[in-house]
């Protein structure tokens, strides 16, 4: 029942005075003859006897033989690369429709929505200077406008 270990005898451990005699000391409890010593026993690991660490052992292998690989990678890295992946694609696209020529018409339309772009931002332009003039300014505008038009009806009757 006691496996007999012997530790190995290597050349360049010898002792040089004579064959045979390692310099280690062998110890004396190996032989097998002293039944009193406690013999060690393999421990139990407690997660492997595990039934949830057997079920996913299992689960493991059988994806395994299947050829599915588990899925190593945190979720953050997933996310990364998966949005390194739609620039690319993005940048991709964009470089093709640079590169592809427009028409005539399309060269066209392009003007006209830069030039109906450009007359937007005026008008908003003008209307925040509307807005941002103080309420006095505004009334003499207005009065102005009603003397004007009050005097245009004296006149034309």
């Amino acid at each position: 029942m006691a496996t007999m270990f012997r530790y190995p005898v290597f050349p360049h451990l010898q002792d040089p005075c004579g064959p045979g005699r390692s310099v280690m000391a062998e110890p004396d409890y190996l032989e097998g003859d002293c039944d009193e010593l406690i013999q060690p026993k393999k421990l139990i690991n407690p997660v492997k006897s595990s039934r949830n660490h057997q079920d996913l052992h299992r689960e493991l292998i059988m994806n395994q033989k299947r050829g599915l690989a588990p899925q190593n990678k945190p979720e953050l890295q997933k996310v990364l690369e998966k949005r390194k992946r739609e620039q690319v694609i993005k940048a991709q696209k964009e470089e093709q429709e640079a590169h592809k020529k427009r028409s005539d018409l399309e060269i066209e339309l392009m003007k006209r929505q830069q030039k109906l772009e450009q007359l937007e931002l005026e008008q908003q332009k003008i209307q925040e200077e509307q807005e941002n003039t103080p309420e006095f300014v505004k009334m003499k505008g207005n009065l102005r406008r009603t003397k004007q038009e009050a005097g245009g009806e004296e006149q034309a009757t």
